[in-house]
């Protein structure tokens, strides 16, 4: 497995206690399958503000940028990483819904729904 020089000290990703929770018990319960697994975080183009967060269980990947926190392996691709880098992903459970919410330092807009986000320097770094 090859891995992927990064040209700059990146601020890592990380989990809020209750984000780790919830990866780890889906890890779990995938028995053997999960116990080599990490939460892939990922961006692709789309969405009304340009951008939009892919999150995924799944394997270590040739390029892939690896960050640890709280036991569980984060895992994000070398071209997503300028635009995730800094951001803390939490869970929550609210009436409105369940689900994964990354607070990343980088957004300067994002949609009303909040499924879509836009950077700063999109001019400035490469095209996902």
């Amino acid at each position: 497995m090859s891995t992927t020089t990064v040209t700059y000290q990146a601020k890592g990703v990380t989990l809020t206690d209750i984000g780790a929770q919830k990866v780890q018990e889906f890890l779990a319960s995938q028995g053997e399958a999960g116990a080599s697994a990490g939460l892939r975080v990922g961006v692709r183009g789309g969405g009304c503000s340009g951008f939009q967060y892919q999150l995924a269980f799944d394997e270590q990947r040739d390029g892939d940028v690896i960050f640890e926190d709280h036991g569980v392996k984060i895992l994000v691709d070398s071209q997503s990483l300028p635009y995730v880098d800094g951001s803390v992903i939490d869970y929550l459970d609210q009436l409105t819904g369940a689900g994964f919410k990354v607070e990343n330092p980088n957004v300067v807009a994002a949609c009303g729904c909040g499924s879509s986000f836009r950077v700063a320097d999109e001019e400035q770094v490469s095209a996902v």
